[in-house]
């Protein structure tokens, strides 16, 4: 009865921490891997269920441990906590994973595809863009702004003083200083044919894809959206539509006790970086006209509620819909062709 039956594997950039029971829950093997070698041992091993931390390198394991035949979960780091016993390293943290994945109730990471994973890393890359250009932003205003001039709130005073740096007869800005701010302005420049270049690259994928051609018909999500949401998510690991909703943290948090149950603002779990596109999405949908051709919006926006609650609502309305055409592989059909 030593053949193992389940093991817990905590990763590492270079020595790995592995636990093993067999079918009677006895410890078989309890040892440190190095990098090289954790595919060679696991190719001697007879398949069996292998349980890893969803956190980083953890697709990429998790897909190379599958092609030796063996059956792999990623487990949210948040559901393993529970788990550790007493102390913490990485003896521990291996077998609070082993006994982790041992859990009929417990929930897993689906393991991304080396397609999606390529995508996925070409969102985060695109995020990091977009964070170091507002940053250069912002410094050049607030730099301008030590010198008295002040723009509006955009893109449009944001160009007010592009112009003010471009006019070498404006004396209220020291040449010194301009010099300085030119070059903030090329970074700028670089950024943004960085940027260009990345969306390009998302925009080639989208069209090849067949979900994100599905998801572009739902209202409030464009291209960089549809792609995330397709690249990000597998829909078809929740049993229900609101579960999917709410793994994105687009439903109110719960607290109550004794049967009061208070619901609070959204719980913000989950995908920030989806649960902001669906939001925003969800806000360029309510301010464009087609806000009023929708009964349901116009009865939530009747009830004189906040502009960002009633974006949430419709946020969580389209994830719910993402669920079922991702799920039924199916089109969207809107409300008026379902009418009729």
């Amino acid at each position: 009865m030593n053949e193992l039956s389940r093991i817990g594997v905590d990763l590492a950039k270079r020595v790995f921490q592995v636990h093993g029971v067999n079918a009677r829950e006895e410890v078989v093997v309890r040892r440190s891997l190095g990098r090289k070698e954790v595919l060679g041992w696991f190719a001697k091993l007879p398949p069996c269920l292998i349980g890893i931390e969803a956190c980083a390198t953890a697709h990429y394991w998790g897909r190379e441990l599958a092609a030796l035949g063996h059956t792999v979960r990623l487990i949210p780091p948040n559901y393993v906590k529970a788990y550790v016993r007493r102390n913490k390293n990485d003896a521990i943290d291996a077998a609070a994973i082993c006994e982790a994945v041992s859990r009929p109730a417990m929930r897993f990471v689906e393991i991304k595809t080396t397609t999606q994973q390529a995508v996925s890393g070409m969102h985060q890359v695109r995020q990091l863009l977009v964070k170091q250009r507002t940053a250069a932003m912002n410094c050049l205003r607030g730099l301008i702004a030590e010198f008295g001039i002040v723009a509006p709130q955009g893109m449009k005073g944001f160009n007010e003083l592009l112009n003010i740096l471009t006019d070498a007869t404006d004396a209220r800005l020291p040449e010194v200083m301009r010099t300085a701010l030119n070059g903030l302005v090329q970074t700028l420049n670089i950024l943004a044919l960085q940027l260009e270049k990345v969306d390009k690259a998302i925009l080639d994928w989208g069209r090849s894809d067949k979900t994100t051609h599905r998801l572009l018909a739902i209202p409030g999500l464009g291209p960089i959206t549809a792609t995330a949401v397709a690249a990000r998510t597998n829909p078809k690991a929740f049993d229900e539509a609101g579960h999917f909703a709410a793994s994105l943290g687009l439903v109110p948090r719960q607290d109550g006790t004794g049967g009061k149950v208070r619901l609070g603002s959204i719980s913000k779990r989950g995908d920030g970086y989806l649960r902001r596109l669906l939001v925003n999405g969800a806000l360029a949908v309510l301010r464009s006209k087609q806000a009023k051709q929708d009964p349901w919006l116009v009865t939530l926006m009747a009830k004189n509620k906040p502009l960002k609650v009633v974006a949430v609502a419709l946020a969580n309305k389209n994830a719910r819909i993402i669920w079922a055409l991702m799920v039924r592989d199916t089109d969207f059909r809107p409300r008026a062709a379902v009418a009729a």
